[in-house]
């Protein structure tokens, strides 16, 4: 693996892993009411924006990259009404985490180029295209999480 790569492989991995950590920061102390409600009459409840990330990241990297054979139902990402325990949607996150950063870690110099396809995903081209987009779109669901937490702990 050239040091390029490495470096690559190493970034992301930690990128996945930081944003990871940083939504725990906010998630944890939420009860299990506060990570299913809504404080808008807009939007998507943090239960739900965590259901989306971890769909979308099993999808465009698990099933597309890592091969885990994942089957996605984006619908279903945001509006799941089983509200299941924000504990057992944390693990199942994490899990995905661990995934993506061990599938990251995995690629060589050659598999960053290698061509990349996904149904809504036109623009991931390859490989390095597919990690960095979903860097990006996870960033993005972080920040909308952040805002999200700041508001139900208003009303606790």
């Amino acid at each position: 693996m050239s040091e390029l790569s490495a470096i690559v492989s190493i970034a992301f991995a930690n990128e996945f892993r930081g944003r990871a950590t940083n939504l725990h920061k906010w998630v944890d102390p939420l009860t299990d009411e506060q990570f299913w409600r809504n404080p808008y009459p807009y939007g998507n409840s943090v239960g739900h924006l965590v259901l989306h990330l971890t769909g979308n990241l099993n999808y465009y990297i698990g099933a597309r990259i890592a091969g885990t054979g994942y089957v996605r139902d984006r619908d279903l990402e945001f509006t799941d009404t089983a509200r299941s325990s924000k504990t057992a949607v944390l693990r199942e996150f994490d899990d995905t985490i661990s995934m993506v950063a061990t599938s990251a870690a995995k690629q060589s110099e050659m598999d960053w180029s290698l061509p990349y396809s996904a149904e809504r995903e036109p623009e991931a081209s390859t490989r390095y295209v597919a990690f960095l987009r979903c860097a990006v779109h996870f960033y993005h669901h972080v920040g909308q999480i952040i805002y999200l937490c700041r508001e139900l702990q208003k009303g606790s």
